[in-house]
């Protein structure tokens, strides 16, 4: 089994899973490059939640125009082969149909998600909820088909053009996968997906975006 399909079952765009929330403690595994990635064992799954956590030079506007703009995402996000916009509810919510290239035995892993896009008036704190919708669309022969997976981006202004974002999920990559070995690797595929961001928000189509639904 290769590394590659465990780096990104282990950080899916669309968010995945189950509430993380107020089990046990987070416990850090990673930290460099600014870019801190935590883990978390649940009581009821044999997979850990993980949880990244950075701050980047960036508006508001910026990084949410990356993480909506679901067709650029193989630039990006890793192990990506394909991610294509499936409807454009407003300009704040959508869904999109993403496939994961996976090495040669195992096969590739295929799923459907809605973004939707909030933010409080009063701190400007945006918050991006991601859950599957695995019945969308039929499944494809040989792709298998990513069911339970969702999380969320939340993303708090710290100063003039710089973001905290604070990223968890909880996902089960279906098939014949042992939790141990995509356990051993959690940390890695976000840490390569988080690094290929910083990247991505330096490309001129994002610094100079303008969204009518967020306020930096």
């Amino acid at each position: 089994m290769t590394y590659r399909i465990i780096f990104f079952l282990f950080f899916i765009l669309s968010l995945s899973g189950l509430n993380v929330a107020g089990q046990k403690d987070w416990s850090l595994k990673s930290d460099k490059d600014g870019i801190s990635i935590f883990t978390k064992d649940l009581t009821d799954s044999k997979f850990k939640a993980i949880k990244v956590e950075c701050e980047l030079p960036v508006s508001l506007t910026q990084l949410v125009a990356v993480l909506m703009d679901v067709n650029t995402a193989p630039q990006w996000v890793y192990a990506t082969k394909s991610c294509v916009l499936l409807k454009q509810v407003s300009p704040a919510e959508l869904y999109y149909y993403s496939e994961i290239s996976v090495p040669w035995p195992a096969s590739n892993r295929d799923f459907i998600a809605r973004l939707v896009v909030t933010q409080d008036p009063r701190t400007k704190v945006v918050t991006i909820w991601g859950p599957t919708y695995p019945e969308y669309l039929p499944a494809k022969k040989d792709i298998v088909r990513v069911s339970q997976s969702e999380g969320k981006w939340v993303l708090t202004p710290v100063g003039k053009n710089r973001v905290k974002v604070e990223y968890t999920l909880h996902a089960d990559p279906g098939g014949n996968i042992p939790a141990w070995l995509v356990n051993m690797f959690a940390t890695k595929g976000p840490y390569e997906s988080f690094r290929n961001l910083k990247e991505q928000l330096k490309k001129p189509a994002y610094v100079n975006a303008r969204l009518s639904y967020i306020t930096d």
